[in-house]
């Protein structure tokens, strides 16, 4: 399975590297020779960040902090995520564009749909912060409502471990990888790949969607070129 058009899905956590927050410079700088790669092989990117490095809006809402603003603080740090990002992949030689859902003129360019596909098409990096503008709504479902929207071919969602598993990994030995799993296994099986709003949003517009360990070098370049890995969900 090759793909033209990616978005590509990245957790706040995973630009920790192993600091406890924040951002780590040396994962950050990984992260965008591995997209360079991708690009230098003609795929066009967007990519959809979280912010939970800096700041998750549900966990604000548990310490007292109002959820609506709690969510809103959340799409803040997804924006710093963002110009993080963007920074280490232009670093690179990439054009890369950072568009927000939240109107900051002085910061990126706001998310006007048919602005990412051109740059797209021109081969710029686009990064889609700021969620999708709205409480309640978690960076997944962003991801899969940017997907949808700009035509992706698939939603490649990088975590620490490398795919889908029956239980925690990292946590029980026993877990057995799934390669494949349909949107209603995984549902039904309770398995936490996305939030549910974000899953009915891909299985409703037919988005495949592919967990991958982003941290393993080569991964990204490999998954675009056709290569099996991970766990495939879909329909």
């Amino acid at each position: 399975m090759q793909f033209k058009r990616i978005l590509l899905k990245l957790s706040g956590e995973a630009l920790m590297g192993n600091r406890s927050h924040g951002i780590d410079p040396v994962r950050i700088k990984e992260y965008a020779k591995e997209i360079k790669a991708a690009v230098d092989k003609g795929i066009e990117i967007a990519i959809v960040i979280g912010g939970g490095n800096i700041f998750r809006g549900v966990a604000g809402a548990s310490n007292g902090i109002d959820r609506v603003q709690g969510d809103y603080m959340g799409m803040l740090a997804t924006v710093i995520n963002g110009l993080a990002l963007q920074s280490a992949i232009e670093s690179e030689g990439i054009d890369t564009r950072l568009q927000t859902a939240i109107k900051m003129e002085q910061v990126a360019e706001p998310y006007i749909k048919r602005k990412a596909v051109r740059h797209l098409e021109k081969g710029r990096v686009v990064i889609f912060s700021g969620g999708t503008g709205n409480p309640f709504f978690t960076t997944d479902t962003a991801a899969v409502l940017r997907a949808a929207e700009i035509n992706a071919d698939v939603i490649l969602k990088g975590t620490r471990v490398d795919g889908i598993y029956t239980a925690d990994p990292e946590k029980d030995k026993t877990a057995v990888k799934y390669d494949r799993i349909t949107y209603k296994e995984a549902m039904s099986k309770g398995l936490k790949i996305m939030d549910l709003t974000a899953f009915a949003l891909s299985e409703d517009n037919k988005l495949p969607i592919i967990v991958f360990d982003m941290n393993t070098p080569g991964n990204l370049i490999k998954l675009v070129s056709g290569e099996k890995i991970g766990t495939l969900v879909e329909n």
